[in-house]
């Protein structure tokens, strides 16, 4: 299954408990340090495909001051996915440290060489 980093963000701030859309913004702002935005098409698109690929589930609906918030939870298989793209974001990672590694030992100086 192909996760957006968007999406991939929307499940991480889910895992820990049931969030509602201004709540998930605040919570992928926090988490990016700020680095990502989520604009209100883009995260209730996202969350409208999210529910549809199984991922998150509505949890509950609440009214606050007079506007209805509807809660969103990670299901099972959303936590499965975030766990499965991580792992493949942790091999992707180990891999491109192992190339940097082995460039800069190709590319450090050698004593006794010029250039």
């Amino acid at each position: 299954m192909d996760i957006s980093e968007q999406m991939f963000l929307i499940l991480s701030a889910l895992a820990d408990q049931p969030r509602h859309g201004y709540a998930l913004v605040t919570e992928v702002d926090e988490m990016t340090d700020g680095r990502i935005r989520l604009r209100a098409g883009t995260l209730y698109g996202a969350l409208d495909r999210l529910v549809t690929q199984g991922l998150i589930a509505p949890d509950h609906d609440e009214v606050e001051k007079g506007r209805l918030r509807r809660f969103y939870r990670l299901t099972d298989t959303g936590a499965d996915a975030i766990r499965a793209e991580s792992q493949r974001m942790a091999t992707a990672v180990r891999l491109a440290e192992e190339r940097l590694s082995k460039r800069a030992a190709r590319t450090a100086p050698r004593l006794g060489t010029s250039g």
